[in-house]
């Protein structure tokens, strides 16, 4: 199977949930690279860099904080992407094996909610960029964004691939100028660059804030891969997810901490770039920000695109679900309403609490993604028997307790150490002066008692089972039947 095949699918994509057969593999392995350097390379990432500013910690440890967070937190979400290729399937689909075809409600109900969440913020800042700009009612713009994110999403996979090199074109242009002209015009606090003036405090939460992030787009990043065929190594899938989306994350994030630490007190997102690009050239700053407005655009059908996805999985836990496209229509309409009522509803409390839903959404996907990657490249070292991730009955079980112990647990160690601005600050967190290491300690307690959970699993008699079923799978998938 060629990896260097042009698309071959028109029209709206049917697919969903279903394994995507062999004959229906296509795209270029570097794809990966612009989908997710524009997917992060939107101005939400660049709200993620503030953090460490706004609790009073200097710009240098702001920006080491912001490096060192992405590394680690991508690391995790790019080895989710090699598990598209080889498996077919989309990224949620893929945790019934470890949590059963019931089970894995409890992941799919958290991945729902942050899709929403993303996509009211994101809907609201295109809107505000546009209102600004362009001008209208903030509320008609709303309504335009969701419009076109779910048109985008409903024709699916090929043209979101194709809208996110055509912006990442455009991005190195527009936001090439824009960032050499913050870097040359604007002008930095005494101590910005003081290596001495290091605080624990802000520089965890701004870690914290960040890894999340980048592990936020674990639930999402197969569902962009599974198109490929299975020929692609996990080193090259690995390295054009990690690269392109940590080079995007930081370039953002980098960018809100040095406008944070010009504008200080002062600092209001969409204002803010406006009055940075016009520092370039007079009407700069409306240019990034209709520019801005797109990229957000894209990412709303990103999430719209995924939500459908996930709400597809978890009707099938209760009632086996034939994809089809009036399902995916119907999915998709669904999570573009609820996206446009909670945009319109979102008041600038929501918005300025952003930093708190990024950390609870690290707090609930760090077992998920710990459980996830031990049990696919440890435990069963990516070998599973597909049909029976469709099949309520089959060898994965409708509950998976050996999942839902160690998520579970893993998270319950985390509780102590969680610091959610004035929320919550677990004990532990309170000792260490505010300071949030929940991320190193819910990682290996979820991974390590999931390997110890599972040490019976007979992974030889799973693939057997699967190389026994890979014919009618093909067939199956090839006729649009179940699964």
């Amino acid at each position: 199977m060629s990896t260097s095949a042009e698309p071959r699918v028109s029209g709206l994509e049917v697919r969903s949930i279903d394994y995507v057969p062999l004959d229906e593999r296509h795209g270029k392995l570097w794809h990966l690279g612009p989908l997710w350097f524009m997917s992060n390379a939107q101005i939400a990432t660049l709200a993620v860099g503030l953090v460490s500013i706004t609790q009073g910690g200097n710009l240098v440890w702001s920006l080491l904080a912001i490096v060192s967070g992405t590394v680690i937190g991508t690391f995790f979400m790019a080895f989710h992407s090699a598990q598209g290729p080889q498996l077919g399937l989309p990224q949620m689909i893929q945790s019934r094996p470890q949590f059963g075809y019931v089970g894995a409600l409890l992941v799919w109900l958290f991945a729902y909610v942050q899709y929403a969440g993303f996509n009211v913020f994101n809907s609201s800042l295109a809107a505000d960029a546009l209102h600004t700009t362009i001008h209208g009612s903030l509320e008609l713009w709303i309504a335009v964004v969701t419009v076109v994110a779910l048109v985008v999403a409903l024709v699916g996979y090929d043209v979101i691939h194709k809208a996110e090199r055509f912006l990442t074109y455009t991005f190195l242009v527009i936001f090439g100028i824009f960032t050499v002209g913050v870097l040359v015009t604007l002008h930095y606090p005494a101590g910005s660059f003081d290596l001495g003036a290091f605080r624990w405090t802000p520089f965890l939460a701004q870690f914290g804030v960040v890894a999340g992030y980048q592990i936020s787009w674990a639930i999402y990043v197969s569902d962009y891969s599974r198109y490929l065929p299975p020929d692609v190594t996990v080193r090259k899938t690995f390295y054009w997810t990690y690269f392109g989306s940590a080079l995007g994350g930081v370039w953002l994030m980098v960018l809100g901490a040095l406008l944070a630490a010009w504008a200080g007190r002062d600092f209001d997102t969409i204002p803010s770039i406006e009055a940075a690009g016009d520092k370039v050239f007079s009407g700069f700053g409306a240019i990034v920000l209709l520019f801005s407005a797109l990229g957000l655009v894209s990412v709303t059908a990103l999430n719209m695109y995924g939500g459908s996805l996930t709400l597809i999985s978890a009707i099938d836990s209760f009632r086996r679900v034939r994809p089809t496209l009036a399902v995916r229509l119907v999915t998709l309409v669904f999570t573009a309403a609820l996206s446009l009522v909670g945009a319109l509803a979102a008041t600038s409390n929501f918005l300025a609490n952003f930093e708190n839903f990024l950390l609870l959404v690290l707090y609930l996907f760090i077992p998920w993604t710990a459980v996830n990657l031990m049990d696919y490249y440890v435990v069963r070292r990516g070998h599973y028997a597909i049909a029976e991730i469709f099949n309520p009955n089959g060898i994965y079980g409708r509950w998976g307790w050996h999942g839902i112990i160690s998520y579970l647990v893993g998270f319950a160690v985390m509780i102590p150490f969680f610091a959610v601005g004035t929320l919550y600050v677990g004990p532990a967190a309170e000792a260490l002066g505010g300071a949030d290491i929940s991320l190193f300690i819910g990682l290996p307690v979820s991974a390590l008692l999931y390997w110890w959970l599972t040490r019976s699993i007979d992974v030889a008699a799973e693939t057997r089972l699967a190389e026994a079923e890979a014919a009618e799978l093909e067939q199956a998938a090839h006729e649009h039947r179940e699964p």
